[in-house]
Parts: structure tokens; C-alpha cells; sequence
């Protein structure tokens, strides 16, 4: 069974494809694992002589899988790779200059994007991906299919400057695909891709967002058919599926660690375990820009200060009451303005401490080394 794509505006805005015009040379192996001019500028006229930049593929216990223009080696997890800054660690998707011959880490350069959540628990950081340029947000059409949820996949997309495609699974087994159509009418810059996961007819249509040399990741939770687009865009078994259970439509985790997987024609997907719980943290851009309808009616409100519940001349209420606005929409807008609030004091405390800590380290070191010169 195969589905049309439903986009409500053009896909690529950003011209940031690296495919070339009929006539022009291919790509270079680099460029097909993501390599871009951002990452290009960043090195100096040494370090390209000196040092080769390599993409971190997937991320385990104890190294390191990367890939480079000779190919794909491991790097074991030094203490130099793994900084006290979460943030700092090497993560999938990040680019790192090593010397050549000796293998030797430099440093790590600048991302272009990042993805991180507040992991279960809301008490440490976690660091999802790293140079995406666009984001299949993968549900199905069934039980799974939550707004409020998509909404908060969106404001981490959105946070990270990414383009978003939604593809909807399991097409093939609803009977009435419009329901599922209809209630995302409101979200007119968010293409929608009705697809039969294992159907290669069906997912061909989401080849336009696998270019070569862009990197695009599949975000959504177990069981919505992640790992089944990624084998059947690939046309290869490269990750492991499960069925679902069928009185709620969860399913199981078949992806047990995030990596990058080179697509035949030059993109690269990014699989990763299904996070039902995703805690957003640093995101107070991406969640205006996806609840800007709220925030434009805010605009309009009698009073600057107003909590949009039962003020006079309330913009936000009175959009509920005319049926313009999703009452669950504000309720959701609101819950994730309260989660941001808590984990970034979270998170502020955390990097104190983490300061702390170090601080402390250093201290001990330096008196250590200190007591080494006077021979004691």
C-alpha cells in the first residue's frame, strides 16, 4: 500500500544538500559521511595536513566506531574523551580531529546542531546526536499516535535548528488513515508521510529527505517502526525489529544504542532506542517556535501578565471558547514550560557541582604535585 506524501511547504529551505548539479564531480567519501564547508572552516592549515577528521558512527561502553575518508577504525574511550561536561563527551554524529599515523585525539569540532533530553529521572543530562540535519519524527496509526508527544519531539527539533518530517507507520493496517490526518491540520509547516514501513514503494517517498551527505535521524518511541524504515529505506536488515503489544500498541526495544547507518546513495540515518520519556532541557526557543499560535494570542491578552485561565480579556480562553484553540494544546504548552523551568535549575546545579568537583580535583592534584617537587 503505498501513501503520498502531504507537505504543506517545501522540504529543503536551508540549501544545505550536498548533491551535485549534472556534471559536476561526485561527492568525496567525506562529504558522503556529512562533511560540510561548517566543519571545513574550522581547521587550520596545520591541522589539515597533520590531522584526519573523523565521524563518531556510534557510541559504546568503552569506544568509539568512526569513519573517514580511509575507511572506518575504533577509538577507545580515554579520559581525555570522556570530560567531566556531559556536554563536552563525544556523542553519534561528532566530528574528531585525530593525528594521522598515531591516531592521536585533538579535539572535537564545533556541532552544527545537538540533540540532548533530561534523561529518566530528570536528574542527568544525555546527549542524543550531534550534526542532524533533519528529523523523521516517526508515529503510527494506532494507539501510539499522541500530539502532545509529537509536540515535545518538535520543540527539540525545532530547538536545534533541524527541518522535521513526520512519517505516520502502519498505514497499511488503519482503516481510516484521515483521522489521523485530519487532527494535524493545525500544524501546516510539519510535512506528514503516510507510509507502510514495510513497503519499499511506500518509503521511497522518504528518500527525498536521505540526500547524499545529509544526516537525518529517526525520533519516535519503540514500536512505531523505526528499525523497519531504516531496513527498508536501506534495503538492507541492518537493525533488529519486534512486534508490538497489541493492547496498547507499545512495543519493545529492539535498538540498543544510537549509530549512524550509510544509506547506499550517500545519507546517513541515525537510529536510536525509542524514548517515550524525552525531558526537554535549554529549549525556551524551540518550544515558542512550536506553540507560536499560543504565543501570538498571549500577545493580544488585556494584561502582559496574564495566565491565560480566567482573566478578563484573555486572548488564549477565548480562542478555546471559538474552538480555535486546543484546550489540550495549552495544557501541554504549559506542562512543558513548567519542564523546562525544572530541569534547567536542574541542570544549573548539576554544572555547579560538576564546577565544584573539578575545582576540587585540580586542587588535590596541584598539592600533590607540590608535595612531589619539596620530596615529601
Amino acid at each position: 500500500m503505498s501513501k503520498t506524501l502531504i507537505s504543506r511547504r517545501p522540504l529543503f529551505g536551508r540549501g544545505s544538500s550536498t548533491v551535485p548539479p549534472t556534471g559536476e564531480r561526485q561527492p568525496s567519501r567525506l562529504q558522503l559521511l556529512g562533511w560540510k564547508p561548517f566543519f571545513q572552516q574550522q581547521l587550520t592549515l596545520d591541522e589539515l595536513n597533520d590531522y584526519e577528521p573523523l565521524r563518531v558512527m556510534a557510541v559504546h561502553r568503552s569506544q568509539l566506531d568512526l569513519a573517514g575518508e580511509g575507511g572506518g577504525r575504533t577509538l577507545p574511550l580515554t579520559p581525555a574523551l570522556a570530560a567531566d561536561d556531559v556536554e563536552e563527551r563525544p556523542t553519534v554524529g561528532d566530528w574528531l580531529l585525530l593525528e594521522r599515523g598515531s591516531g592521536r585525539f585533538l579535539r572535537r569540532l564545533e556541532r552544527s546542531s545537538l540533540f540532548r533530553r533530561m534523561a529518566p529521572g530528570g536528574r542527568q543530562l544525555q546527549l542524543i546526536a550531534a550534526n542532524v540535519d533533519s528529523v523523521l519524527i516517526v508515529s503510527s496509526c494506532n494507539k501510539d499516535f499522541n500530539l502532545s508527544r509529537i509536540e515535545r519531539y518538535l520543540a527539540l527539533v525545532r530547538e536545534a535548528g533541524c527541518r522535521s518530517c513526520l512519517a505516520l507507520t502502519k498505514a497499511d493496517l488503519c482503516d481510516d488513515t484521515g483521522a489521523y490526518t485530519e487532527a494535524l491540520h493545525g500544524y501546516r509547516d510539519l510535512p506528514v508521510a503516510l507510509v507502510n514501513g514495510l513497503d519499499a514503494d511506500s518509503v521511497a517517498q522518504l528518500r527525498q529527505w536521505c540526500l547524499p551527505g545529509e544526516t537525518i535521524a529517526l525520533l519516535g518511541s519503540s514500536g512505531v517502526g523505526k528499525s523497519t524504515l531504516l531496513n527498508t529505506l536501506s534495503g538492507e536488515q541492518l537493525a533488529a525489529t519486534a512486534g508490538i503489544r497489541e493492547d496498547d500498541s507499545k512495543g519493545r526495544h529492539t535498538t540498543r544504542h544510537r549509530a549512524l547507518y550509510p544509506l547506499a546513495w550517500g545519507g546517513l540515518l541515525l537510529d536510536s532506542p525509542g524514548m517515550r520519556e524525552l525531558g526537554l532541557v535549554d529549549a525556551e526557543q524551540g518550544l515558542a517556535a512550536t506553540f507560536d499560535d499560543i504565543g501570538a494570542l498571549a500577545g493580544r491578552c488585556r494584561f502582559a501578565d496574564c495566565a491565560h485561565e480566567s482573566e478578563p480579556g484573555c486572548a488564549v480562553q477565548a480562542a478555546i471558547e471559538s474552538g480555535d484553540l486546543d484546550q489540550r494544546r495549552l495544557h501541554n504548552w504549559r506542562k512543558l514550560e513548567r519542564e523546562l523551568e525544572r530541569n534547567g535549575r536542574t541542570l544549573a546545579e548539576q554544572r555547579a557541582g560538576d564546577r565544584a568537583l573539578g575545582q576540587f580535583y585540580r586542587e588535590v592534584q596541584s598539592h600533590a604535585r607540590e608535595r612531589k617537587q619539596r620530596g615529601d
